[in-house]
């Protein structure tokens, strides 16, 4: 365990934001399986809200740009083949 002040508070701080990245990324997997199990007709009506699910996600920093990319382009191969 931490001695000093400030090392005590950056392990309240990093676990407060630590919490708040994972309730982030659960989101944007649920968004991403929501899509998954949605049938094919209403699917074009699902991807921008998915996709804006993953903007929301690269926007807090919680993905990588390019994995924010491979999400989408994966969901937009789902929907133009169904």
């Amino acid at each position: 365990m931490a001695n000093i002040k400030s090392a005590e508070k950056r392990i309240r701080t990093s676990a407060k934001k630590r919490a708040r990245n994972k309730a982030r990324v659960t989101r944007l997997r649920s968004a991403v399986k929501r899509y998954g199990q949605t049938d094919a007709k209403k699917r074009s009506e699902a991807l921008p809200r998915t996709h804006s699910e993953i903007d929301r996600a690269l926007a807090k920093g919680v993905i990588h740009r390019n994995a924010a990319a491979r999400y989408k382009s994966r969901l937009a191969k789902k929907a133009k083949t169904s």
